[in-house]
C-alpha cells in the first residue's frame, strides 16, 4: 500500500513539474506577447492620433488646451499601454481559469454549479451598480487634470514672464485649484470603489460556503454521487474565486485605459475637413488671387467679424503689401490664402463626445439648426456640442466640461457671423483646389520662423516636399538648398559654421540667432521656386542692420513672383506694386507708396507719419551721400552682422549639452522619505495596515477552513450534516468579515491615493516653477517633458501608495499568515516552505523588480524622442501645414516608433523570461511541498488535516506573493517618479539656501523717489549652457529717472541685459548695482517687485482679462477698478475691453488665442503699468503693433515713464528717438553712446541705422 501510494505520489509530482515547465513556457509567451502587443498598439494609436490631428484645420488645434495634444500622445498613451499589456494577459488568464473551472464544475455537478452561479449574478449586479459612478467620477477627475496640465503648459512655456511678474505663487494656486478639483472628484469615487470591492469579495468568499453547504445537502439527499464530486466542485469554485480576485487589478487598469482611449478616438473619429481635388493641369497658380465679398469670423470668436465684405485682388507676378492697424484682418488674409481657415462652417473637436449623446434630450430644447448638407452623419453631434457651448455651461457649475478644451465663444455671446464670399484663382474657387498641391505652390515666411531640430540641409530641403524635386537624389536636393541659401544671403554665415550645412540647429532653431533663422526660413520658402510668396511680418523681429540684408534678399526672391507682404514696418513695403490698407476688417485704400502718401488725410499717410524718424536737414543731406555709397555700406553691414551673429551662434552651437541627473535614492530611500513627509496621514496608514491585515487573515483562515471542509467528508454520517452546516456558517462569517475589511481598505486607500497624488503634484509643480531659469534652458526640460513629468510622476506615486499599496501589504500579511498557520499545524512542512519557496520567491521578486525598472527606464527613453518629435510637429502646425510636411512628419514618426518598438522588443525578450520564471517557480515549489507532504503522510507522521492546511497555506501564500510581485512594474515606475520628484524638490531647497541673506542684511534696495540708478560695472557673462561669453567688461550706467535705449544687431546682447536685470541669470564677473547696492545681496523676490517687463512675445494665461492684468500684483484686492481702467487707458486697450459683452471678466481662452497680437501686447503693457514699477523694462514692446497703435503706446509709455527708470530694447528707432541715452551694442560691448541728436552728429553706426528707417524722406 505504501509503495503504491509513493508511486502515485511520484507520478503526481512529475506531472506538477511538467505543468511548471508548461506554465513557464506559456507564461513567457503570454507576457512577451502582451507586452509587445501593448507597445505596438500604443505606437499605432499614437501614430493614428497624430495623423488625424495633422489632417485637421488650424482652428482645431487652436481650440485645444495648451499641451493637450502633446500630453495625450505621451502620458495618456502610457496609461493606455498599461491597460492593454501584461495586465490584459493576466485578465485573460484569470477569465480563462474561471471558464475552465465552471466547465469542470458543470461536468461533475450542474446543480451545485448553478447554485454557485447565483453569486456571479450578485457580483455582476454589484459591478453594474457601482461602476457607472466610478466612471463618472474618473472622467470628471481626468478633465480637471487636463485643465491643470494646461496651466502647467502655459506656465512652463512663459516661465520668464511668470518670474518677471513674481507670479509663481499665483500660478501654483491656479494649478492647485484644478488639482484639488481632480482630487475632489477622485475622492467622490472612493465609497463606490470600496463598496464594489467589499461586495465582490463577499460574493467570492461566500460562494465557497454556499457551494459547500448545498453540496453536502445534495449529497445527503442522494442527488450527488460520491464525496469526490463535491471535492472537485469545491476545488473548482475555490479556483474560480482566486481567479476572480486576480481580475480586480487588471479591470481597474482597463477602465483607466478606456478613459485614455476616449481622448484618442475623440480626435481619430472626428469628421475630417472637406478637401478639394483640383490640381495641375486643371488649375494653375499663375493667376490673380481674388477675394469676392469675403466675410469671415474665427471659429473661436464666431460673432466677432474679422473681415467685412472684403473685395480685393492680389495680382499675379506683382508685389502686394497689406498694412493696417492691429486686428484689421491682415494675417487673416494669409490664413485664408493658406487655407488654414475656410469660408464655411468649421466644427470644434471636443473630447466628451459621449456627453452630447447623454444630453441629447436637453439640447433638443434649444432651437438649433440641423446638420447642413454635406456635413455628414456626425455633424448634428457637433451642432449639439456648439449649442451646449453657446449656453455657457461651465464645468465648475455642473462638472461636465469638455476635457480641458476651451470654449470657443468665450469672448462673445452674440449671434455668429454668417460666413460668405469666395476666394478665386485662375477662375476656380480655392475650396475646390487640392490643398496640398496649392500649399506646395506657396512659399511662406512668418514673423517667428520655426526650424526643426535637424541639420541646416534638412531644414531647407523641407521646402521641397510636395514638389517635383521631392524624390530627386540627395545631391540634387542639396544643390538646390545651397542655391536657395545664397539667394537668401544665408550662405555667408553657414560657411563660417564649423559643420557648415550639416550644423544641427537645435530645438526650434534656438542654436541660431533670429536673423539667421529668418534667412533659413526664406531659403526654405524659395527652394521650391514657388509661384506665390507670402511674407508675414518677415523682418519685424530683426534689428535694422539685419533687416537691410534680409530685405535685400526678399527683394531679390520676390522678382517675378506673386508676392503678399504683411508688415508693420512700412520701410519694408515701400517698393510694393500695390499696397492694400485694411481697417476694421474693410479695405479702405490701395495704391502705390507714392500715391498713398499724396493723400495726406489718408490712413496710410497717418501710419507713415507715426513711424517718422527725425533726422534734421543737415543730417539728411549728409545721408544722401551715404546712400550713394550703398554698395559699400551694405558690405560693411554684412560684415558687422556676421561678426555679431557668428559670435552668438557659436556660443549656442558650442554649448555644453546637459542631461538629466536625477538622484537615485532607491525604493526604500525614496518611499521612506515620502512616507515620513506624510506624517499627518499616519492615521490613514494605520487604518489601511489594520484593514489589510484583516483582509490578509482571510487567506490562512481560508486554508484552515478548506482543510476542515475536506475533513468533514471523513466524519461518520451522523456528524456529517451538522459539521458541514457549521463550517458553511464559518465561511459566511469569513465572507462578511472579508467584505467589511475590503470596504475599509478600499475607501481609505483610494482617498490616500488622491491625497498623495494631489499633494505631490502641487509640491512638484511649485518646486518646478521656482527652478532657476537655466533649468528650463536644458534641452531635456522642454515644455512637453515638464508637463508630462508634473502630471505623470505624482500619479504613479499615488497609485502605488494607494490601493496598490493596500494590495502589497495584504500580500505581505498573507504570506506571514499562511506561514504561521502552516507552522502551527505542521512545522516540518512549513520549514521546507520557509527555507525553499520563500527565498526563491523573494529572489524572483527582486530580479523581476530590477528588470522591470530597467524596462520602464528604457521604454520611457525610447518613446521620449518620438514624443518630442510629435510635440514639436503639433506645436509648429502652421509651419508643417504650409510646407505640406504632414506625410513626412507621419513617416518620420512611424520610423521613430518602429525603432522604439524594436528596442522594446529586444528588451522585452529577456524581461519576460524573468517575469515568467517568477510566476511559474511557485508551481515547482508546490511540487516539492506536495512530495514532501506526501512522504509525511505515507509515514503516518501527518494526518489529512495537517497536510491540507500546510499545503493550502503554502500554495495560497505563493499565490499571494505572486499578486504582490505583480505590482513590480508599478513600483518600478513609481520609484523613478519619486526620484525625479525628490530631486526637483531638493534642488529647490538648495537654491533657497543659496538665497538666504545674513540677518543684518535688510535685503532691500535703498529707497529713492524718481526711479532707480542702474550700473553695470565690468560685467562678464556667458549663458550656463554655452561656452562663448556674451559680455566681457561691459559698462553701462542709467541714471535715476532716465529713459535708456539699447540698440544693435542680432546677438549683440540687448535682451541679455534685460535678463540680467531681471536676475534670470547670474554674472560671472563684475557687478550690477541698483542705487549703489549689488543686486546679488537683495532678496530676488523683493527685488523683482521693482521691475515690470514687457516682452516681445505677449503672454496671456487662461483666465479673465482682469486676472491677466493683475497677474503681477501681489495683492490684487488693493487695486481699485479706477486704477485698473486707467492702466488700460494708458495702454490704449480700455475701449476694446468695455466693448466686449463680459468686459473685464471676459475669458481670454488658452494663450489668449481669440485676441490679435496687438491686443495681447496692449494687455501686457497694462499688466506692466498696473504694477507701478520703479524700473520699466521694454523688450521690443511695440514690435507687434501697427504704426498708429505704436504711436499711442509709445506716447503712453512716455507718460508712465515719468518718475521711473526705463530701459527699452528696440529695433524700430522711431520708438526710442526721445530716449535720454541710447547705447549701441555690438561684439559684446558698447560701440556708441549718447542721445538721438548726439549719435546722429557722430554719423556712425546709429546714424546708418536711422537712414534705413527714414520713411518720410
Amino acid at each position: 500500500m505504501k509503495a503504491e501510494f509513493e508511486h502515485y505520489l511520484d507520478r503526481q509530482v512529475l506531472l506538477m513539474l511538467i505543468l511548471f515547465l508548461v506554465r513557464f513556457t506559456l507564461s513567457y509567451m503570454s507576457k512577451f506577447s502582451f507586452r509587445l502587443i501593448g507597445i505596438r498598439i500604443s505606437a499605432a494609436i499614437r501614430l493614428h492620433y497624430l495623423s488625424s490631428l495633422l489632417n485637421q484645420t488650424v482652428h482645431v488645434l487652436d481650440s485645444m488646451a495648451p499641451g493637450a495634444a502633446a500630453g495625450t500622445i505621451t502620458s495618456t498613451a502610457n496609461t493606455l499601454q498599461v491597460g492593454i499589456s501584461e495586465k490584459l494577459g493576466t485578465f485573460l488568464e484569470a477569465i480563462t481559469c474561471v471558464i475552465s473551472a465552471v466547465i469542470v464544475a458543470f461536468t461533475y455537478s450542474w446543480r451545485v454549479t448553478l447554485v454557485t452561479a447565483s453569486v456571479v449574478v450578485f457580483i455582476s449586479a454589484t459591478v453594474g451598480t457601482f461602476i457607472p459612478f466610478i466612471v463618472k467620477g474618473t472622467n470628471r477627475s481626468t478633465r480637471a487634470e487636463t485643465r491643470a496640465a494646461a496651466v502647467a503648459t502655459e506656465s512652463f512655456a512663459a516661465i520668464r514672464m511668470v518670474y518677471a511678474c513674481g507670479a509663481q505663487g499665483r500660478m501654483a494656486k491656479m494649478y492647485a485649484k484644478w488639482v484639488d478639483e481632480a482630487k475632489r472628484h477622485g475622492i467622490y469615487t472612493s465609497p463606490f470603489i470600496a463598496l464594489n470591492f467589499g461586495c465582490v469579495f463577499f460574493g467570492l468568499y461566500g460562494s465557497f460556503g454556499l457551494s459547500f453547504w448545498y453540496g453536502t445537502k445534495a449529497s445527503s439527499e442522494g442527488l450527488i454521487d460520491g464525496v469526490g464530486t463535491i471535492v472537485v466542485v469545491l476545488l473548482s469554485v475555490f479556483l474560480m474565486t482566486m481567479s476572480l480576485e486576480r481580475m480586480t487589478s487588471p479591470l481597474m487598469d482597463a477602465s483607466k485605459a478606456t478613459v485614455a482611449a476616449a481622448s484618442f478616438f475623440a480626435v481619430i473619429d472626428a469628421p475630417q475637413p472637406e478637401r478639394g481635388s483640383l490640381k495641375e493641369p486643371e488649375v494653375t497658380a499663375d493667376g490673380d488671387i481674388v477675394f469676392e465679398g469675403v466675410t469671415f469670423a474665427y471659429p473661436c470668436r464666431p460673432s466677432a467679424k474679422v473681415l467685412d465684405d472684403v473685395n480685393l485682388t492680389i495680382e499675379a507676378g506683382k508685389i502686394t503689401a497689406i498694412v493696417g492697424p492691429s486686428g484689421s484682418g491682415k494675417s487673416t488674409i494669409v490664413g485664408l490664402v493658406e487655407q488654414w481657415y475656410t469660408l464655411h462652417s468649421q466644427a470644434i473637436i471636443y473630447k466628451a463626445i459621449e456627453k452630447a449623446v447623454r444630453k441629447k434630450k436637453e439640447t433638443k430644447r434649444h432651437d438649433q439648426p440641423e446638420a447642413t448638407a454635406g456635413e455628414g452623419g456626425k455633424s448634428s453631434l457637433w451642432t449639439r456640442l456648439k449649442a451646449q457651448q453657446r449656453q455657457g455651461r461651465d464645468s465648475e457649475a455642473d462638472g461636465e466640461d469638455r476635457d480641458g478644451i476651451e470654449t470657443p465663444t468665450e469672448l462673445d455671446n452674440g449671434e455668429p457671423v454668417k460666413l460668405s464670399g469666395r476666394i478665386m484663382t485662375s477662375g476656380r474657387n480655392l475650396d475646390d483646389i487640392d490643398v496640398k498641391w496649392w500649399r506646395s505652390q506657396i512659399g511662406l515666411v512668418q514673423q517667428e520662423p520655426f526650424l526643426f531640430n535637424d541639420s541646416i540641409y534638412a531644414n531647407v530641403m523641407h521646402g521641397l516636399v510636395g514638389t517635383q524635386w521631392e524624390d530627386e537624389p540627395l545631391e540634387i536636393k542639396q544643390d538646390l538648398a545651397r542655391q536657395a541659401c545664397k539667394e537668401a544671403f544665408a550662405d555667408e554665415f553657414i560657411d563660417r559654421l564649423p559643420e557648415g550645412y550639416d550644423t544641427q540647429v537645435g530645438d526650434s532653431g534656438l542654436k541660431l540667432s533670429g536673423g539667421q533663422r529668418q534667412r533659413l526660413a526664406i531659403a526654405r520658402s524659395i527652394v521650391k521656386k514657388p509661384k506665390i510668396l507670402i511674407l508675414d511680418e518677415a523682418t519685424s523681429a530683426i534689428d535694422v542692420r539685419s533687416e537691410k540684408i534680409i530685405q535685400a534678399a526678399l527683394d531679390r526672391v520676390s522678382r517675378g513672383r506673386t508676392t503678399i507682404m504683411i508688415a508693420h514696418r512700412l520701410s519694408t513695403i515701400a517698393k510694393a506694386d500695390n499696397i492694400l490698407v485694411l481697417q476694421n476688417g474693410k479695405l479702405t485704400e490701395q495704391g502705390s507708396h507714392e500715391s498713398l502718401l499724396s493723400n495726406q488725410e489718408g490712413v496710410y499717410s497717418g501710419l507713415v507719419r507715426a513711424q517718422r524718424l527725425t533726422l534734421g536737414k543737415e543730417e539728411w543731406e549728409a545721408g544722401r551721400s551715404l546712400v550713394s555709397a550703398a554698395v559699400e555700406e551694405e558690405a560693411e553691414d554684412k560684415r558687422a552682422i556676421l561678426v555679431n551673429e557668428m559670435s552668438a551662434s557659436q556660443a549656442l552651437i558650442s554649448g555644453d549639452e546637459t542631461t538629466n541627473t536625477w538622484k537615485n535614492k532607491g525604493v526604500i530611500g525614496s518611499f521612506g522619505r515620502l512616507l515620513y513627509e506624510q506624517r499627518s496621514r499616519y492615521p490613514f496608514y494605520i487604518i489601511i495596515v489594520l484593514s489589510s491585515a484583516g483582509v490578509a487573515s482571510a487567506l490562512p483562515l481560508q486554508a484552515y477552513l478548506f482543510a476542515q471542509v475536506i475533513n468533514v467528508f471523513t466524519l461518520p454520517p451522523d456528524d456529517f450534516l451538522s459539521r458541514s452546516a457549521f463550517w458553511s456558517l464559518m465561511w459566511l462569517i469569513l465572507a462578511l468579515a472579508v467584505g467589511f475589511f475590503y470596504i475599509i481598505m478600499g475607501f481609505f486607500t483610494v482617498n490616500l491615493e488622491h491625497f498623495t497624488c494631489a499633494t505631490s503634484r502641487e509640491q512638484y509643480f511649485s518646486a518646478l516653477i521656482r527652478q532657476k531659469i537655466d533649468f528650463f534652458d536644458d534641452k531635456d526640460h522642454s515644455v512637453g517633458t515638464l508637463t508630462s513629468m508634473v502630471q505623470g510622476d505624482p500619479k504613479q506615486l499615488g497609485e502605488l501608495l494607494g490601493l496598490n499599496m493596500g494590495m502589497v501589504i495584504c500580500s505581505v500579511f498573507q504570506l506571514i499568515g499562511t506561514l504561521t498557520i502552516a507552522f502551527i499545524f505542521g512545522w516540518k512542512l512549513a520549514l521546507v516552505t520557509l527555507c525553499v519557496t520563500v527565498p526563491i520567491g523573494l529572489a524572483c521578486a527582486w530580479y523581476r523588480l530590477k528588470y522591470e525598472m530597467e524596462f520602464v527606464k528604457m521604454s520611457t527613453a525610447v518613446f521620449e524622442e518620438s514624443s518630442k518629435w510629435a510635440a514639436e510637429a503639433i506645436g509648429a502646425f502652421r509651419c508643417v501645414s504650409s510646407l505640406t510636411l504632414e506625410d513626412m512628419i507621419i513617416r518620420r514618426y512611424r520610423h521613430l516608433l518602429h525603432e522604439h518598438t524594436m528596442a522594446a522588443y529586444r528588451k522585452a525578450r529577456w524581461t519576460s523570461i524573468v517575469i515568467a520564471l517568477s510566476e511559474s517557480l511557485s508551481m515547482a515549489c508546490q511540487a516539492l511541498i506536495f512530495w514532501y507532504g506526501g512522504q509525511l503522510l505515507a509515514s503516518r507522521e501527518y494526518g489529512i488535516l495537517q497536510f491540507f492546511v500546510c499545503y493550502q497555506a503554502a500554495t495560497q501564500g505563493a499565490e499571494a506573493a505572486g499578486v504582490g510581485f505583480s505590482f513590480g512594474p508599478n513600483a518600478a515606475q513609481a520609484t523613478a517618479a519619486a526620484n525625479r520628484i525628490l530631486s526637483i524638490r531638493e534642488s529647490r531647497g538648495e537654491q533657497l539656501k543659496e538665497q538666504k541673506q545674513p540677518v543684518e542684511d535688510s535685503g532691500m534696495i535703498p529707497h529713492s523717489d524718481g526711479g532707480v540708478k542702474i550700473e553695470l560695472r565690468d560685467v562678464a557673462f556667458k549663458y550656463p549652457t554655452r561656452d562663448v561669453p556674451v559680455f566681457e567688461h561691459l559698462n553701462i550706467t542709467v541714471e535715476k529717472g532716465q529713459v535708456a535705449a539699447l540698440v544693435g544687431a542680432s546677438g549683440s546682447g540687448k535682451s541679455s541685459i534685460v535678463a540680467l536685470l531681471e536676475r534670470f541669470y547670474d554674472i560671472q564677473e563684475g557687478s550690477i548695482m541698483c542705487n549703489g547696492r549689488d543686486i546679488k545681496s537683495v532678496d530676488v523676490h523683493e527685488y523683482r517687485k521693482m521691475f515690470s517687463l514687457v516682452a516681445q512675445e505677449a503672454t496671456l494665461f487662461q483666465g479673465t482679462i482682469r486676472e491677466n492684468i493683475l497677474l503681477g500684483v501681489p495683492d490684487s484686492s488693493t487695486i481699485t477698478d479706477s486704477q485698473l481702467h486707467q492702466a488700460c487707458r494708458d495702454a490704449a486697450i480700455h475701449d476694446f475691453i468695455v466693448s466686449l459683452p463680459e468686459g473685464y471678466n471676459t475669458n481670454v481662452g488658452s494663450r489668449g488665442v481669440a485676441l490679435s497680437g496687438g491686443q495681447k501686447q496692449r494687455l501686457s503693457i497694462a499688466r506692466a503699468i498696473i504694477r507701478d514699477p520703479k524700473v520699466l523694462l521694454l523688450d521690443e514692446a511695440t514690435s507687434s503693433l501697427d504704426s498708429e497703435s505704436e504711436k499711442q503706446i509709445t506716447s503712453a509709455l512716455q507718460k508712465v515713464a515719468k518718475g521711473r527708470t526705463t530701459l527699452a530694447v528696440a529695433h524700430r528707432l522711431s520708438t526710442i528717438q526721445h530716449a535720454d541715452v541710447i547705447y549701441v551694442l555690438g561684439e559684446g560691448k558698447v560701440l556708441e553712446v549718447g542721445n538721438h541728436a548726439e549719435l546722429l552728429r557722430q554719423k556712425g553706426i546709429y546714424y546708418t541705422m536711422c537712414q534705413s528707417q527714414a520713411l518720410d524722406r
